[in-house]
């Protein structure tokens, strides 16, 4: 789907809950050195830490990243997310001795309603490595987290 797609109808709203996937560029799996991922975790919890959001559910996958989170007053979601992917990125290419880009440009958000049964979403979220094979069972899978546990 083009980017400019992606924008159509977006909005952020303080205090609401988004269902978030973005890809690396060209789709190449950066995540499956582990400690790749860990850098990737460490911004993610930077951004909670600094009151920027409070994370849900995430999930980490060689090529990507789904998170569930609920986003704070202080910045929009797009502003968020590019937070996310320039500190993420700058880390990654320093720990990779490398330049360019670690990110796709876009990325896909989902609004939660309400009505919807988060705990649902936050384990579709986690599962994500089982239904695509990784592994035989979450536990089995370390870049994953959900506020519960």
């Amino acid at each position: 789907m083009p980017r400019d797609d992606l924008l159509k109808g977006r909005i952020s709203l303080s205090y609401h809950a988004y269902f978030v996937t973005t890809v690396t560029c060209n789709r190449y799996p950066y995540f499956q050195d582990f400690y790749t991922a860990r850098l990737l975790v460490t911004e993610m919890r930077r951004l909670h830490e600094e009151d920027l959001l409070e994370s849900i559910a995430w999930v980490i996958m060689p090529d990507h990243l789904h998170w569930l989170f609920q986003l704070s007053q202080h910045r929009t979601l797009s502003q968020t997310m590019q937070l996310l992917k320039g500190r993420s990125a700058q880390r990654i290419n320093q720990y990779l001795k490398r330049n360019g880009s670690i990110w796709d440009r876009a990325f896909h958000d989902r609004a939660i309603r309400q009505d919807e049964d988060i705990k649902a979403i936050a384990r579709y979220i986690v599962a994500n490595p089982l239904r695509s094979g990784l592994v035989e069972n979450v536990s089995g899978y370390p870049l994953w987290d959900a506020m519960w546990l």
